[in-house]
């Protein structure tokens, strides 16, 4: 039975909730076998080495955010074609993406191994740290094109409205990668270095995965002619991608400069920023996959010119951001300690501040958590419309922020401020994009009356 999902008929609000659910295990799963490096490491090695994992953070998703935005960007219009019905431009669609994901995969690779010391070091990553912290992360950055070939195909797959197979995927993957952190860290002694190798072997299972079930697709079955280089297919594509992928590399340049000062205050307060962070990728997975969601309903309804679909599903998309991120805020509230002490071995030098520290940075992100929630709604309704320009400019707001909590007003209200870094960001972006948002959708010609809304 076929796992595509046609969007543009049934309730706006169910279908959004139902496409998400899915996605949200998903990326659940996925922040788990990620949260695994961090607990066995952390249980395993160390507070220093759970230190060293975290320094490399930013750095890290500066390349894997840059990969989902792209994979992301591509996918838009393979929505927009499913949407209208236009087979034969769909498959030049996806046969596009997967030219330029390789192209720009081999590229990536190249680029962040070079430059993986380089950072590190503007960083000012502690001299005790440092070598651990090179080692995951140049191993991680090895598995680039692995992580663009599973974010592409996963893409593609949301982009037809299927949510179930990346949950399948990262589900098998996620066991996996346990299974091999346990093997590679605690019983061959590999130490961060199995952690990563770990990582990226459970990438890879899930592209295979990913891969096994496109090719049962008839819409995916691609001929000779369909990977003719289409240019018009290929600049809109690049049109939503690059301007994608520009916002999360100011995004994450700002995270790394707020990484910076981090680092000045010691391997036990990194330790602490990192026990959170590793939760705050749970805080933000259910948000993204709501945003994922968000941008496969819009996309398939604007391609098919349901501009009242559109309205309803956004109001509906709103009323299920307040919800989640409510329950989201409450559970880590109530369970965020036990849960960050799965992180940090309580026998450890400092393990008592380190626990302070990230429940702290829990607390203060939990409490405001519904603006991260509200900024993925309007930014991937944007992005559903083919709007690139409105998230980069969200991109340029949360790098301000980020860099002014950090620097700025650290200066002001001391190391507080550094607690506040990322909730100012989502708020900055959320401001941004609420506005653009109303007003692009505003915009929308009115809807036939025939248009289905139920």
């Amino acid at each position: 039975m076929s796992r595509v999902k046609n969007m543009t008929v049934g309730n706006p609000t169910k279908l959004i909730v139902l496409f998400a659910a899915p996605l949200i295990l998903a990326n659940f799963g996925q922040q788990l076998y990620m949260i695994a490096d961090a607990v066995i490491v952390g249980k395993g090695v160390g507070v220093e080495a759970l230190a060293a994992v975290g320094a490399t953070d930013w750095s890290y998703w500066l390349a894997l955010w840059v990969i989902q935005a792209l994979a992301q960007g591509f996918a838009i219009p393979i929505s927009h074609y499913f949407g209208v019905g236009d087979q034969v431009r769909l498959r030049q669609a996806v046969a596009m993406s997967v030219k330029l994901c390789l192209l720009i995969g081999i590229a990536l690779t190249a680029v962040c191994l070079l430059i993986a010391r380089p950072l590190l070091s503007l960083l000012q990553t502690p001299d005790d740290i440092f070598g651990g912290a090179l080692e995951y992360l140049l191993t991680m950055y090895g598995g680039i094109l692995i992580v663009m070939a599973y974010n592409m195909a996963a893409s593609i797959l949301r982009a037809l409205g299927d949510g179930k197979t990346p949950l399948i995927a990262i589900a098998i993957a996620g066991v996996t990668n346990v299974i091999l952190d346990l093997l590679f860290v605690l019983v061959f002694g590999w130490g961060i270095l199995g952690a990563a190798v770990a990582t990226v072997a459970a990438q890879l299972l899930a592209f295979f995965y990913c891969f096994w079930e496109l090719r049962k697709l008839d819409l995916m079955k691609i001929g000779k002619d369909d990977w003719r280089f289409r240019r018009d297919i290929a600049a809109g594509q690049c049109r939503l991608g690059f301007p994608l992928a520009l916002q999360h590399i100011l995004i994450a340049v700002g995270g790394m400069i707020l990484q910076s000062a981090i680092n000045k205050h010691g391997f036990l307060f990194i330790a602490g920023f990192t026990a959170t962070n590793k939760i705050y990728g749970l805080l933000e997975s259910s948000a993204l996959s709501l945003g994922y969601a968000v941008t496969t309903y819009m996309a398939q309804n604007y391609g098919a010119g349901l501009y009242g679909r559109i309205r309803r599903g956004l109001k509906g998309a709103v009323a299920v951001a307040v919800l989640m991120s409510f329950a989201v805020s409450a559970a880590m509230i109530l369970a965020g300690r036990p849960i960050l002490g799965l992180f940090i071995d309580t026998s450890s030098s400092g393990a008592s501040e380190t626990l302070d520290i990230a429940y702290h940075y829990l607390f203060i992100m939990s409490c405001l958590l519904l603006s991260l929630y509200l900024l993925y709604v309007f930014r991937n309704t944007l992005q559903g419309l083919g709007n690139a320009i409105a998230p980069l400019i969200s991109g340029v707001m949360e790098f301000a922020a980020r860099v002014s909590a950090a620097y700025f007003f650290t200066g002001i209200f001391g190391d507080e401020a550094i607690f506040f870094a990322e909730p100012s960001a989502w708020f900055a972006a959320m401001a941004v994009l609420i506005a653009f948002c109303l007003k692009a959708v505003r915009a929308l010609p009115e809807s036939p009356a025939s248009e289905n809304l139920s």
